[in-house]
């Protein structure tokens, strides 16, 4: 029989005049190595997604010229 792995735990309490909320997160480790791939992989194609909508400032000299002003 195998130990049970390790939780990490979190409690969060929100509270907003009458509105309140309560969160309670409980992950194993390896459920931390997913999340944080899945932010990694979140900002790196915000990154890329970034550099593709600037594409047109850094090629074309007169948008550039346009852009500073």
């Amino acid at each position: 029989m195998q130990p049970s792995p390790a939780r990490n735990r979190a409690v969060m309490r929100l509270k907003a005049g009458k509105v309140s909320a309560v969160l309670k997160v409980e992950l194993t480790n390896t459920g931390l190595v997913a999340i944080g791939g899945l932010v990694c992989g979140i900002l790196v194609s915000t990154a890329g997604l970034v550099w593709v909508a600037t594409a047109t400032a850094r090629e074309h000299p007169v948008v550039t010229a346009l852009r500073r002003r």
